[in-house]
C-alpha cells in the first residue's frame, strides 16, 4: 500500500490495518488445525499464502527515502537511476494503479478460496474493505466492498446452515464503517490539501505585498527627493545663475571682476544642469518615457474596464512643467481614479488636463454615486495613497488650490489648479 500523506497518524494506520490482517489470518490457520477441520492442511497452506502475497505487496507499496532517484555524480548515472525509479514506481502497489488492481483482484480470490474450506475466514472481510477503497477509485471500490460483503455473508449462509441476523448486520455493519472512514478521510485529506495550498497562496501573496511595499517606499522616496532637490538646490542654482547673469551684464567688459562672474555663472549653470539631471533620474516611472500627458492618457487606459470608461482631454497648448508640477498632477490623477473605481460605482469617468496662460488645471470627473465633501472622512485614502486632505496640501505646497464638488448621486468633479509663472519657468529652462 501507498499513504497519500506519510504522516505518523497514516504510518500508525497502515501498521494497524497489517496487525488486523495478519491476526486474522492467524485466527483462520489456528482454528482449523484446533478444530481438527476437513481441509485443515488446505486452510493452513491458503492462509500462509494470502499472507505471503499481503506481505510482497505491503513492501511494494512503501515509501522509499526521499530523493532516492536523484544523486550527485554523472549525468549518466543520475539518468540510469531515474529510468531505474520510473520503472520501480510503475510496478509498485500505488492506489489508482494496474499493479495495485491485479494485487488486490489476487487477495481477494485467495480470501474467497478460504471463503470455501473455513467459515472464521469471512472476518479477513474487514481488512479487505479498507483496502479496496483504497486502492480502487470511489466508483470501484464501493462496489468491491458491496461484493465482498455479499460473499461474507454468502459463506455464513452456507457453512452454518442458517439464517441469522447477525451473519447480515455484521459484514453490512463493517462495509458500512468502512465506506463512511476512507470517504471521511478522503474529504479531511482533501481539506487539508486546500488549506496547505492556501497557506502556499497566502505565504506568497505576503511576499508580493512586501515586494510592493519596497517598491512603493522606493519610488515615495524618490519622489520626495526629487521634489526636495527641485524646490532647494535647483530653484537656488537659477537664482544664483540669474543674479550673476544681471551682474555680468551691469559690469564693463574689462572689468577684473568680470571674468570671475562669468565662472561663477558658468558653474551654477553646470550644477543647475546636474541636480536638474538627478531630479530627472528621481522622476516616477510614468513620467519617464513621456510627458504628463502621455502618462495621463496611458493611466485612462490602465483603468478603463468592462465596468468603467475613462477618457482624457487636452484643452489649450501643452507647455513644459517643472517635475513637482508633473508629479502632482500624476498623483492627484492617480488617487482621484482610485477612489472612483473603488467607491463611486461609476460607468464613465473623465479626466481633463488645461492649460492656461497663469496656470495649469487637471479635472477629474464622474458620473458615479457621489458624496458629500463636508463628510468625507479625513483619513480616507485611495488606492494611490492620497486621500483628499493629503491633495489639497501637495496643492497648496505648490501654491495651488484643490476644490471638490459632489453631492450623494450626483457624482464628483475635483480640480486641482496649479499657478505657472511662464517666464520665470522659460527663463529656468532655458538656462
Amino acid at each position: 500500500m501507498d499513504s497519500r500523506s506519510h504522516t505518523p497518524v497514516t504510518a500508525a494506520l497502515r501498521l494497524c490495518l497489517h496487525a488486523l490482517l495478519t491476526g486474522l489470518l492467524a485466527l483462520v490457520a489456528v482454528r482449523a488445525v484446533g478444530e481438527g477441520a476437513p481441509h485443515a492442511g488446505a486452510v493452513v497452506t491458503l492462509t500462509l499464502v494470502t499472507a505471503g502475497v499481503y506481505g510482497v505487496g505491503a513492501l511494494a507499496g512503501r515509501p522509499g527515502p526521499a530523493g532516492a532517484g536523484v544523486r550527485a555524480g554523472a549525468e549518466a548515472r543520475a539518468g540510469a537511476e531515474a529510468r531505474a525509479t520510473s520503472v520501480r514506481q510503475r510496478a509498485s502497489i500505488r492506489p489508482g494503479s494496474r499493479a495495485a488492481a491485479l494485487w488486490l483482484a489476487a487477495l481477494c480470490a485467495l480470501w474467497l478460496g478460504l471463503l470455501v474450506l473455513s467459515p472464521d475466514a469471512l472476518w479477513v472481510a474487514f481488512p479487505l474493505y479498507f483496502l479496496q477503497l483504497h486502492l480502487l477509485p470511489t466508483r470501484w471500490g464501493v462496489p468491491a466492498v458491496v461484493v465482498t460483503a455479499a460473499a461474507a455473508i454468502t459463506s455464513f449462509v452456507v457453512h452454518r446452515q442458517e439464517i441469522a441476523p447477525g451473519a447480515f448486520i455484521g459484514p453490512l455493519l463493517g462495509a458500512a464503517v468502512a465506506i463512511a472512514t476512507v470517504l471521511g478521510y478522503d474529504a479531511l485529506f482533501r481539506e487539508s490539501e486546500r488549506r496547505r495550498e492556501l497557506i502556499v497562496e497566502l505565504v506568497a501573496t505576503r511576499a508580493e505585498l512586501a515586494e510592493a511595499e519596497r517598491t512603493a517606499g522606493t519610488l515615495a522616496e524618490r519622489e520626495r527627493l526629487a521634489r526636495e532637490i527641485h524646490d532647494t538646490l535647483a530653484q537656488g542654482l537659477s537664482s544664483i545663475q540669474l543674479l550673476l547673469r544681471a551682474a555680468e551684464r551691469t559690469l564693463p567688459g574689462d572689468a577684473p571682476a568680470a571674468a570671475h562672474v562669468r565662472a561663477a555663472r558658468e558653474a551654477a549653470q553646470a550644477n543647475l544642469a546636474e541636480a536638474r539631471s538627478f531630479v530627472r533620474a528621481l522622476t516616477p516611472p510614468d513620467l519617464e518615457h513621456g510627458s504628463l500627458a502621455a502618462a495621463l492618457e496611458r493611466l485612462c487606459a490602465r483603468t478603463t474596464g468592462p465596468d468603467l470608461t475613462v477618457r482624457f482631454a487636452v484643452s489649450g497648448t501643452p507647455v513644459g512643467l517643472p517635475t513637482p508640477y508633473e508629479v502632482a498632477l500624476l498623483r492627484t490623477a492617480q488617487s482621484a481614479l482610485a477612489n472612483t473605481v473603488r467607491h463611486a460605482r461609476a460607468g464613465r469617468a473623465e479626466i481633463t488636463l488645461s492649460f492656461m496662460d497663469t496656470s495649469v488645471a487637471l479635472d477629474v470627473v464622474d458620473d458615479g454615486q457621489g458624496f458629500d465633501p463636508s463628510g468625507a472622512p479625513v483619513a480616507e485614502r485611495g488606492d494611490g495613497g492620497f486621500g483628499l486632505p493629503a491633495m489639497r496640501s501637495r496643492a497648496a505646497t505648490l501654491g495651488g488650490t484643490l476644490s471638490v464638488e459632489s453631492a450623494p448621486g450626483q457624482g464628483t468633479a475635483l480640480a486641482v489648479t496649479l499657478p505657472v509663472a511662464g517666464p520665470v519657468q522659460n527663463e529656468e529652462r532655458a538656462a
